[in-house]
């Protein structure tokens, strides 16, 4: 089959989710209202309250939360066939995705930009924000540990990324100074911002760069992951003007272009797809597509760590309500659309001219992955814009390595803030401190990644299914607390709670299958995080189901009382 067809089918469904779709949500369901006071202008602060352009905000809000997952997740998907993979990121994105999103933003922003663990305590009751808090620490810290140990892997595999994505944060340094000085157009800013990211590309792929030798006792994958957090820990802790907000930015536009590229390339290749549509030459062992297949493609169908970021970081950038629809949803789609070209890369002759050459390629489930990506991306590039396959190689990996920094900026960032949170509401006041709240978070995820793998730092990719169960659990606890608002708003809350019951079902299926597959193997560290996380989110859904039955027999009781009247 073309994939020509394949990728009009799919943008055409996330057309009908932008123009269409989340146009209802945003008026009908979230009533939008542009003369609502964010708390960007009411707690403005100059650090994290910022008010900001909502392009700018979108390029901070898009590549946050896009890391190298929508890329991931898809990429080991395709295994299961690429059909179940393609309509569930087109249906998760635009059912799913954007409206959880969307809902965060608008969520937040009624609650003075708190985080969706604190507002929860608003929202559903107090005991329900430690609990809350719990979950959304624990995945950050494997959000965290993955991408370290996915940059780390991509700077040794591909030395020609190392100096575009080092390149890049100067890049941004610069033009967050500029911009918030106000000494430059950001319509100029971003052209040269873009030129120079490019121009560095150019240059790495013919400047490879590595590390000589790692720290003593580290191999060199775990010396980059030690580099790469305490850049992380720097990052998170300067104003978000001034590194995150451009970095994201101009890492958004070079994704745009990337995304022109592969596109492109595919409707002047027309490669046709050698993958099959459903896999029936799986591997002994291979997990079952139900309900794992919904856990392993999570960013780029739906995400938890989204709702971390909106309500964390976006929600404090919100210039105008209004703006969560371009921000959240349009996001959501910006990722979903990224999912979608990167399982046509990884399934048509770019990647493995023949069927039979796919199954050695993909042997087992796990196979494949970001190498698969890169590979098939820059020879789909070089077929269909004779650009040279090292110089795409590059481009792609870079993309990776950036999209995965930036969400390790926002991460780290994260856990710091509820770090602090913590400190307040225990009043232990010692880890109020930014400095110590960032040690420790960046400690924890050290330990993690180190503790979970060996002293490699393998540990990030081991907790990969773990991640993928408790974040999609995040997502349905989110999608909950929202649906609790619009219930006591007198709402329509379907949109909400439909896809709150089926992202719950499917990743709490998949966690206690995770937990099984931890205890045979002896994975003790990862069962006991598995436990906590299951525990502590089916207390949280007793709680919010308590307050939805409470709150519908006031309704009920009001409605009574009127009708009496």
């Amino acid at each position: 089959m073309s994939s020509i067809t394949i990728l009009l089918l799919g943008v055409a469904g996330l057309c009908f989710g932008w123009f269409i779709y989340s146009r209802y949500v945003a008026v009908h369901i979230y009533k939008l209202d542009p003369d609502f006071v964010t708390p960007a202008h009411e707690l403005e602060d100059g650090v994290d309250y910022v008010p900001t352009n909502k392009y700018v905000l979108w390029g901070h809000h898009f590549t946050s939360v896009a890391g190298a997952a929508p890329i991931v997740g898809p990429a080991i998907a395709v295994y299961w066939g690429w059909v179940p993979a393609i309509l569930w990121v087109v249906i998760g994105s635009v059912f799913f995705a954007g409206v959880h999103d969307m809902g965060a933003l608008w969520a937040s922003s009624r609650n003075k930009g708190k985080s969706i663990g604190a507002l929860s305590e608003n929202v559903i009751g107090k005991r329900t924000r430690s609990l809350f808090m719990v979950v959304v620490f624990l995945v950050l810290l494997m959000v965290n540990s993955v991408f370290g140990v996915i940059i780390a892997n991509a700077f040794v595999s591909t030395p020609t990324s190392v100096f575009p994505a080092w390149a890049a944060i100067a890049v941004a340094l610069v033009i967050g100074q500029l911009l918030h000085r106000n000494m430059m157009r950001l319509g100029l800013l971003t052209a040269i911002g873009v030129a120079i990211l490019y121009f560095s590309i150019y240059i790495g792929s013919e400047m490879p760069l590595s590390l000589p030798a790692g720290l003593p006792g580290l191999g060199i994958p775990a010396t980059w992951i030690i580099i790469l957090f305490a850049y992380a820990a720097i990052a998170s802790m300067l104003p978000v003007w001034a590194l995150l907000q451009p970095r994201d930015f101009i890492n958004g536009m070079q994704l745009a272009v990337g995304l022109l590229l592969l596109y492109g390339a595919v409707l002047i290749a027309g490669p046709e797809m050698t993958a099959p549509a459903f896999n029936n030459q799986m591997a002994e062992g291979t997990p079952s597509l139900v309900p794992l297949l919904f856990v392993t493609i999570a960013c780029g169908a739906v995400s938890g760590f989204h709702g971390i970021v909106a309500s964390g970081t976006t929600s404090k950038q919100l210039n105008k309500e209004t703006d969560a629809r371009f921000v959240g949803y349009f996001a959501a789609l910006g990722e979903g659309s990224l999912a979608l070209i990167t399982l046509i890369a990884v399934s048509g002759v770019a990647l493995a001219a023949t069927p039979e050459a796919w199954h050695e390629t993909y042997a087992h489930f796990g196979d494949g992955a970001v190498g698969a990506f890169i590979s098939g991306g820059a020879n789909l590039i070089e077929s269909g814009w004779g650009l040279s396959a090292g110089i795409a190689s590059t481009l792609l990996a870079t993309m990776v390595v950036l999209f995965a920094g930036t969400t390790m900026d926002s991460g780290v960032r994260l856990q710091r803030y509820i770090i602090q949170e913590w400190g307040e509401i225990y009043n232990i006041k010692w880890i109020s401190n930014g400095i110590v709240a960032t040690a420790i978070a960046v400690g924890c995820c050290l330990v993690l990644a180190f503790g979970a793998g060996g002293r490699e730092g393998t540990g990030g990719m081991i907790i990969w299914p773990l991640f993928g169960s408790t974040n999609q659990i995040l997502a349905g606890m989110t999608l909950m607390v929202i649906s609790v608002m619009l219930i006591k708003s007198r709402r329509p809350a379907s949109v909400t709670l439909v896809p709150m019951v089926f992202v719950l079902f499917m990743a709490v299926l998949a966690a206690g299958i995770i937990f099984l597959k931890f205890l045979s193997e002896g994975k003790y560290l990862l069962m006991v995080i598995n436990a906590v996380v299951l525990v502590t989110s089916l207390l949280v859904v007793l709680e919010a189901l308590s307050v939805i039955l409470e709150e519908r027999a006031k309704q009920r009781g009001g409605q009574i009382k009127n009708t009496d009247n």
